[in-house]
């Protein structure tokens, strides 16, 4: 199970499976269970080495207008209290709690800047089976246009403890570091929104591949000191992600 507080889960909202399918199993050499969910679809696990990785769905015709976007989930002992506490700490319930078969209980929500995330209360499911290996996620990043209150709001909401410096702040849980938050580097007409990074074995390498197979690097692969080198990129339809590989 994992633990309340912890990134558990990742999934791609798309505006063409098909095509999103082709791009990430491609370019991290993911496998893919198809799970149809009658009239909501089809629900699509990545895996890799027969593990579960993330997930993908088709965005709904009656929500066509929703950028294309990787939503991050966050372990809770309980979807229906977290809600109730997100609300009274200023987020918006987008959606939920309720119940995903018999796999767990979650909510969508707002943070008070428009970042949207996910909470996960695991029964059948606890989310991915495998992280921190290349090909797989291992990093979340909250790009917030209000970095001050995001600091407030997530710690209220999930015990997290923060490691500041002037460049970064390190999201840390019973001493370990899962996440990370900082202002936003995004177009100032991009929301606060929070970011996945995959890890890889070559960072030019894979940024390389995400170019020869549709997607756009929204910048060159930098170095990190002590941390990696990296890169943020976007799919074919406009799904911002970013890669790492790690020298720690």
């Amino acid at each position: 199970m994992n633990d309340n507080g912890t990134f558990c889960w990742i999934e791609l909202g798309t505006s063409d499976a098909p095509a999103a399918r082709n791009f990430y199993t491609q370019l991290f050499g993911w496998t893919v269970n198809e799970f149809p969910m009658g009239e909501m679809g089809i629900y699509y696990i990545f895996q890799k080495d027969g593990k579960d990785a993330a997930a993908m769905y088709q965005i709904a015709p009656e929500r066509a207008g929703m950028p294309p976007n990787w939503l991050s989930y966050v372990a809770v002992q309980s979807a229906d209290e977290t809600t109730e506490k997100a609300k009274s700490a200023g987020g918006t319930i987008v959606h939920g709690p309720f119940d995903v078969m018999d796999k767990g209980r979650m909510s969508l929500i707002s943070d008070p800047q428009g970042a949207m995330f996910a909470i996960w209360e695991s029964k059948a499911s606890n989310g991915v089976e495998v992280r921190n290996e290349v090909n797989t996620l291992c990093w979340n990043e909250l790009q917030a246009r209000n970095l001050d209150a995001a600091k407030k709001f997530y710690p209220s909401l999930f015990g997290w403890t923060l490691k500041e410096s002037p460049e970064y702040t390190e999201l840390h849980l019973d001493g370990k570091g899962i996440g990370g938050m900082m202002t936003s580097q995004a177009p100032a007409q991009v929301p606060s929104h929070w970011l996945a990074y995959f890890a890889v074995d070559d960072c030019d390498a894979a940024a390389a591949r995400i170019q020869s197979l549709g997607g756009r690097l929204m910048m060159e692969p930098v170095d990190i000191p002590k941390v990696g080198r990296f890169t943020v990129a976007s799919d074919p339809q406009g799904a911002t992600f970013a890669i790492i590989k790690l020298t720690m």
